[in-house]
């Protein structure tokens, strides 16, 4: 009984890290796919930077951007879920 009740308290700073985290992998994939010559968005940015081509810089960036406010409104509806102190308005 105690263990439910303390794991519910527990889990905010967890969700805290993962909900910062996961962002942060989209945008290390931009070495990984350097390292290992993988094609994909990472690589599409470098191209880009280099090729000096702006609006695929740009909508690459805001992809990332609209996935970092994305992860961070379902950390807070987790939180609502977690701490009933916690309200949604």
């Amino acid at each position: 009984m105690v263990t439910a009740h303390a794991m519910r308290n527990a889990m905010i700073p967890v969700v805290t890290v993962v909900a910062l985290q996961i962002p942060g992998l989209v945008g290390g994939a931009v070495i990984t796919e350097q390292v290992f010559l993988i094609p994909g968005a990472g690589s599409a940015l470098i191209n880009a930077i280099k090729a000096k081509d702006i609006p695929v810089v740009m909508a690459i960036t805001f992809g990332v951007s609209i996935l970092v406010v994305l992860f961070n409104v379902i950390a807070d509806v987790i939180y609502a879920f977690l701490d009933p102190r916690i309200k949604l308005k």
